[in-house]
């Protein structure tokens, strides 16, 4: 890693900064890719038999738009905005719960499960928008930053890069230690953080935090303090998301589908970019964030114990919606049947499996 004498430790993966953000925009402004996008999204019949003039009228949108944000508050009202619409029409309203709990003016590391790879953060910081508090920046792999335009939305969006990418021992533990100390570093001077409790999503249903994550969380620390002074340092809040409806759960199905029968499954080139859309766009009922309350320190020993304590709190504050407590027995399935029409019955035995995982974590959890 580049220090750049020192100067900015964290320049390769930390998020845009007010002064990035012109540059940053213009270029967005006249990313042919970008615009093509778009005006697929904005135009989808129109674009097809007149894409020069429906991308002209974007490239003039959004140069319009974005040419007078100066700073990442400005981009990120846009972007509050954006979803605000899109949860309009793809979604049957948002609640949240817990957050009248934390302070506005203090930070906090949320820990949270993982649906979907752009929507989860987006949902949290659109509900921090709501209720007058900060938003978080935002952990995202460097697996998912293939593109350009995608590398500079998120980190415009206050998205720092986690390198999952890193090859052999040395790099990858020096790659998690930097990040160990962003984390540390962003907490430290006010700003709160999102972060999913395990790389990739849950896509079983299955809200597990990985105490490998926990173990990164210390490699900073472990010089200075016990773990359970990290704990307390770090303000660790564990959050949970839940949709009424997965628009990814029939992709989900077939891949889990596929590794149970062949044992691998080999992603094509940007699935997840087109799941991040999928997300966006497709039919998500209702929605609910739940916030937990900050862990203590006391008595905790090491990751074990964290992740159970922060599983403890996802589970619990996890918001049962109909389809998850028909999947598991508890209601009228003729939604799911209308759901898996053309499917296998190997994907719609996990796809039901996935909704009711929440229900079984629930009783479990009391």
């Amino acid at each position: 890693m580049n220090n750049n004498n020192g100067a900015d430790p964290f320049e390769e993966i930390r998020p845009y900064q007010d002064d990035d953000v012109p540059a940053v925009l213009a270029g967005l402004c006249s990313n042919q890719e970008f615009i093509e996008l778009i005006s697929r999204y904005e135009f989808p019949r129109l674009d097809k038999w007149l894409p020069f003039f429906t991308r002209r009228i974007v490239q003039k949108q959004l140069t319009q738009r974005l040419g007078g944000i100066k700073d990442v508050a400005g981009f990120q009202i846009q972007i509050r905005d954006f979803l605000s619409k899109d949860l309009a029409k793809t979604a049957d309203g948002v609640s949240w719960s817990g957050v009248d709990g934390l302070a506005k003016d203090k930070p906090y590391l949320f820990v949270s499960n993982h649906r979907d790879i752009a929507l989860d953060p987006a949902l949290v910081n659109w509900v921090c928008h709501q209720v007058g508090m900060q938003t978080a920046r935002i952990g995202i792999g460097d697996n998912l930053l293939k593109k350009p335009y995608v590398n500079d939305l998120m980190r415009l969006n206050k998205s720092f890069i986690v390198k999952r990418s890193a090859k052999g021992v040395r790099e990858l533990a020096a790659a998690m230690t930097v990040l160990s100390s962003y984390l540390d570093s962003s907490i430290q001077t006010g700003h709160s953080v999102w972060i999913a409790q395990r790389e990739g999503r849950a896509k079983d249903g299955n809200d597990q935090t990985d105490p490998a994550l926990l173990k990164m969380f210390y490699l900073s620390h472990r010089k200075q303090r016990s773990f359970a002074e990290m704990v307390e340092r770090l303000n660790i809040v564990p959050v949970a998301i839940s949709y009424e409806f997965d628009p990814c759960d029939r992709l989900k199905a077939k891949e889990l589908a596929t590794l149970a029968r062949t044992g691998c499954y080999e992603k094509q080139p940007y699935e997840d970019l087109q799941a991040m859309a999928m997300g966006f766009t497709g039919h998500k009922g209702r929605i609910h964030v739940g916030f937990g309350t900050p862990v203590s320190g006391e008595g905790i020993e090491g990751p074990d114990q964290l992740a159970a304590i922060i599983d403890q709190q996802i589970h619990h504050n996890y918001k049962l919606f109909p389809t998850h407590l028909s999947a598991a027995g508890e209601g009228d399935l003729s939604w799911f049947k209308a759901r898996t029409q053309g499917m296998s019955d190997d994907e719609k035995a996990l796809m039901q499996a996935a909704y009711a995982r929440p229900v079984i974590n629930a009783r479990q959890t009391g």
